[in-house]
């Protein structure tokens, strides 16, 4: 007797369509699992025993061979357990409805009582069943929320035990369909426990940190111990556009695949990842035998925050050029390659000097000027020349800290930055351009004409410091970012001002 289920695995963020074919025949009773399964996926052999016994069935005492199709594609994770306990029972005793067995993607882990527990990788499944046109999918109960955001019409059946699921597929029971309330999950979602009200003094940061928003720009902070650098990149993310239906999808595939949703349906904002500096390249950008999302990955369509930029390893953020130029990461393994999207706003923080205090007008600063180049210089020049904007923090004053008068709040600042990405985007309309620091040649030679002012100043600023071709476009895009605050006029002197000054790293260490 043979019987199949479909199922899905992933590769990357996507999910691709396995069949999972089970045969009972004569012979020496063994359980045999083809079709290149990984570890967890051969383990499953043990679970699916138990679950079946426990659950009240018989579990055939034949010779099983489990094929998982297509054979030349490696499978991984727990997740075809379900499966392949359905089809053992479909092939021996059960009599399951194939119309349904066949019109259903199914996927879930067993627990050994017969419980089906969480999986990873729900959302890119739902996905792949809305586009196959299947009638549905049957996976663990406390998925259901997070698959039902992307189903669109195409039935999210959360089941919680492996008799349950037996039961419907014989027609014994209907299960409730799953309904997310997509807007309800986006409302709650646009409320932040931070402000940049908060946020005493640091209005030269404020303003850079809102050009930064208004055209996708990368931040360098530099400042001495305690000025608010981390307390403002973790204000970054209140004052950036709300992200779309598509971005959030986009994003939920990211932390689904990596087991990281937490019981949430839909990631409907901004991510704010902050590694630790120890972190390894693997860790940072992704990889591993079975290539997994890194940190970038997973601020996707956010911000990635690497405070005390100079202590992390010099190999781990030279890996981040390719990522930032690109908005993507591919990974070459033997096994396969694998893209993961990354598209996020850099935001680094680091301090002028090793002791800290070389620009505190209170603290003396004990590092000589070859520690301060020796400290500088463990972050290269090309990963440099890709940070659009560096902006300087002191020290906070007495008076601005004490001060009773709250800043401006994100909701201001949101709302302008809101207008400038407006302008942008109308700007850039039918193109894959969605804001300024994403222009190419060829976005910069037709929207970033500077008036005759502007080039002059540009033209000494070059000379002055000695500035590469990419710290001159880095400069044009945050001048084009610049004006579009005010309204999306030229690029007056002003403005090329303004994104000078954000070059302050560019100028000779002391």
């Amino acid at each position: 007797m043979s019987a199949s289920v479909l199922s899905s695995a992933l590769a990357g963020v996507d999910a691709f369509p396995v069949e999972v074919e089970v045969d009972i025949s004569g012979g020496v009773p063994k359980l045999t699992t083809v079709g290149l399964a990984e570890g967890a996926v051969r383990e499953a052999q043990e679970r699916v025993k138990a679950a079946i016994k426990n659950s009240g069935y018989e579990f055939p005492n034949r010779k099983i061979t489990i094929n998982l199709a297509p054979a030349d594609t490696r499978k991984e994770g727990s997740s075809f357990d379900l499966p392949i306990a359905l089809a053992i029972l479909a092939a021996s005793t059960v009599s399951l409805s194939p119309e349904r067995m066949h019109n259903y993607l199914i996927q879930g882990e067993l627990a050994l009582d017969g419980r089906i527990k969480g999986i990873r990788g729900a959302l890119p499944s739902a996905l792949l069943a809305r586009s196959k046109h299947y009638a549905g999918i049957i996976l663990p109960r406390e998925n259901a929320a997070e698959a039902s955001v992307a189903s669109n019409g195409t039935a999210v059946l959360g089941v919680e035990t492996l008799r349950d699921t037996v039961d419907f597929l014989e027609g014994l029971r209907e299960i409730e369909p799953y309904a997310s309330n997509v807007g309800e999950l986006f409302t709650a979602a646009s409320q932040y426990d931070v402000d940049f009200s908060e946020v005493r003094g640091q209005e030269q940061a404020k303003r850079a940190l809102e050009v930064a928003a208004a055209g996708g720009h990368n931040v360098l902070m530099v400042g001495p111990p305690g000025s608010g650098k981390t307390m403002l990149a973790k204000r970054l993310p209140t004052i950036l556009p709300a992200m779309t239906f598509e971005e959030a999808i986009e994003t939920s595939k990211v932390h689904s695949v990596a087991g990281l949703m937490d019981g949430r349906a839909l990631i409907a904002t901004r991510p704010f990842r902050a590694p630790h500096h120890t972190i390894s390249d693997a860790g940072l950008i992704g990889g591993g035998t079975v290539p997994r999302p890194g940190e970038v990955s997973l601020a996707h369509n956010g911000v990635l925050f690497l405070d005390e930029l100079p202590e992390f390893r010099k190999n781990v953020i030279e890996v981040l050029r390719q990522p930032l130029e690109d908005n993507r990461i591919t990974i070459a393994r033997v096994m396969g390659t694998m893209t993961f999207p990354a598209s996020v706003m850099l935001v680094a923080a680091m301090n002028p000097c090793p002791c800290g205090f070389y620009t505190d007008t209170q603290h003396e600063c004990t590092c000589v000027p070859l520690m301060i180049q020796r400290y500088r210089s463990r972050i290269s020049g090309p990963l440099l020349d890709r940070i659009d904007i560096h902006v300087e923090v002191p020290a906070v004053k007495y008076r601005e800290l004490t001060a009773r008068t709250p800043g401006e709040s994100s909701a201001a600042i949101r709302e302008r930055v809101n207008r400038a990405r407006g302008v942008q985007l109308e700007r850039f309309a039918g193109t894959r351009v969605f804001c300024n620091a994403q222009m190419g040649a060829r976005e910069l030679h037709g929207h970033c004409q500077v008036e005759a002012a502007g080039e002059r100043l540009l033209e000494l600023a070059i000379n002055r410091l000695g500035l590469s071709a990419r710290a001159y476009t880095r400069i044009l895009k945050v001048a084009r970012t610049s004006a579009d605050l005010d309204g999306g006029g030229p690029i007056e002197a002003r403005h090329v001002s303004e994104a000078i000054q954000y070059r302050s790293l560019d100028r000779p260490a002391p």
